[in-house]
């Protein structure tokens, strides 16, 4: 049995839900929600028999997948040496998974009779960029070989994997009239730079990942919408005090691994109070950013700061000025916690645990 993937299984009062953390699926958790009959990713390899389930299903089934009768709507066709898509696709499927196969181009006609299908899993083939004309929900092509976003995507796409490809660029266009797209994974590219207008159309966006590229200016226009921004492991070097404007949703920023500097970094940079957590470690930083009284995680491990400065936390302290910091990690820097100033405790009245 394949045990890559860990599922942790969840029951609470309604629907059960399974989770897998499989980079296959570009890093971020995969939920599949079983109260909807929602099939599991894991293959079923080694663990039934094919020739059983060819035996009492009724339903058609491509000869190189496997079709299990308890959902009749998925195909596994995963890990099975293909080159192209199996032939004679059943019109009720709504789930394929075809990672870890050496598919380069699915053809324009290939999904001609998956009418119905929701979910398509590409990961770990060989696919370069194409055309896609279908009716899907969740699009996963993570460790390919595109090299720009695939066109003619449906306008009701709310996932959209593209991880650990040899994307460039972004094409004028390329997300317009993607009203629905929740989830964009762009990390492990090779994108220097985000123009005005590349991201235009994406109104609902939720998690925007770039981490992993060759950016050095931060990324400007991004949608509005976002609650989670991840551009970790780039080579961005500061943020204006414009950086974030608009930006009245966003809960989550990671910024770890670059080459941030304190003079690249406006004092009202991250002056946004929905921030809930900030990600700011491993970077070349000598002191500690002013940040929001909102804030509740602050990493700064592994940087150069080599003081304490209450300020950065609280521009005053009383009864109702102070910081809301849960988690405080400082670790790998020049500080010592003896040496902190003693008005510290005031500020961070709440702080659950502090790491020096």
């Amino acid at each position: 049995m394949d045990i890559s993937t860990i599922f942790l299984l969840l029951s609470v009062c309604g629907p059960t839900w399974a989770f897998t953390l499989d980079l296959d699926y570009g890093g971020v958790p995969l939920w599949i929600n079983r109260f909807l009959g929602e099939p599991s990713v894991l293959t079923l390899k080694d663990r039934m028999d094919p020739g059983w389930f060819r035996a009492v299903n009724t339903q058609s089934c491509p000869l190189e997948c496997d079709c299990p009768i308890q959902w009749p709507t998925a195909l596994y066709c995963d890990h099975r040496g293909l080159t192209q898509l199996p032939s004679g696709l059943p019109s009720h499927t709504q789930y394929m998974f075809l990672q870890g196969n050496n598919i380069t181009i699915l053809g324009s006609r290939s999904l001609a009779n998956a009418t119905n299908l929701r979910w398509l899993i590409l990961d770990r083939n060989q696919l370069l960029s194409e055309q896609l004309f279908t009716r899907l929900v969740n699009l996963f092509i993570n460790n390919n070989n595109l090299t720009r976003v695939p066109v003619g995507l449906p306008s009701g796409i709310k996932q959209l994997r593209l991880a650990y490809n040899r994307i460039e660029k972004i094409s004028e266009g390329a997300f317009q009239n993607l009203d629905n797209l929740t989830l964009l994974l762009l990390q492990g590219n090779r994108l220097t730079t985000i123009e005005e207008g590349d991201l235009k159309g994406l109104g609902v966006l939720n998690l925007l990942d770039l981490s992993h590229n060759l950016l050095e200016t931060f990324p400007k226009r991004l949608p509005p919408s976002v609650q989670q921004l991840y551009l970790s492991n780039n080579s961005l070097t500061g943020l204006t005090q414009n950086s974030l404007h608009g930006f009245n949703r966003l809960r989550y920023l990671r910024l770890g691994h670059n080459k941030l500097r304190n003079e690249g970094l406006d004092r009202g940079a991250f002056n946004l109070t929905s921030l809930v957590e900030l990600d700011l470690s491993y970077n070349q930083l000598t002191a500690i950013p002013t940040i929001p009284t909102t804030l509740q995680y602050l990493y700064l491990e592994v940087n150069h700061i080599q003081e304490f400065n209450v300020s950065s936390f609280c521009r005053t302290v009383g009864p109702t000025s102070y910081s809301r910091m849960k988690i405080l990690r400082l670790d790998g820097n020049k500080l010592e916690y003896h040496k902190l100033p003693p008005d510290w405790v005031f500020c961070l009245r709440v702080l659950h645990n502090i790491y020096i």
